[in-house]
């Protein structure tokens, strides 16, 4: 399985870059994973919330085919505890999936035809973050994931 995150935008500042990457080097010990660092919509300060939306769910949609899976990153999703997310790993691992895709939208969340195609909802957590904060979070909980999965001292309970 190829899993990968799709983000809106690049990530502003170096802290989080760092962090981002110290976990992607980690992360791939394990398993295949890519960023798709997908570009910011132009002249979005000027446009509708809505249109913005609009715009960047044809960019994401036009990653993702019809076999794969796709993961909405979202404050609406369900809330699992990292123990629970490993479970859920594994259970797209052992299946035939050949591509996951994780997606954090832009600061406007997600259009309607992406919440449509995506195949599950998954919230990091009851509070909100900042897109770019939760791809750090994410990329931390991912690695947490795949030391559960394989038995590993990193999570603690």
């Amino acid at each position: 399985m190829k899993s990968y995150l799709i983000l809106i935008g690049k990530t502003d500042k170096s802290w989080l870059k760092k962090g981002i990457e110290e976990y992607l080097t980690r992360i791939s010990k394990y398993i295949s994973f890519e960023i798709i660092l997908l570009e910011d919509v132009k002249n979005k300060a000027k446009m509708p919330e809505l249109t913005v939306k609009n715009k960047e769910g044809e960019i994401i949609l036009k990653k993702i085919q019809p076999n794969d899976v796709m993961i909405l990153l979202d404050e609406k999703g369900e809330k699992l505890s990292s123990k629970d997310f490993a479970k859920f790993i594994q259970r797209q691992m052992n299946s035939s999936v050949r591509n996951i895709y994780f997606v954090i939208g832009g600061a406007y969340g997600f259009s309607q035809k992406v919440y449509e195609r995506g195949n599950y909802m998954i919230s990091l957590s009851k509070m909100t973050f900042s897109h770019q904060i939760a791809r750090l979070i994410f990329a931390e909980q991912f690695y947490r994931t795949l030391t559960i999965i394989n038995n590993e001292q990193y999570h603690h309970e």
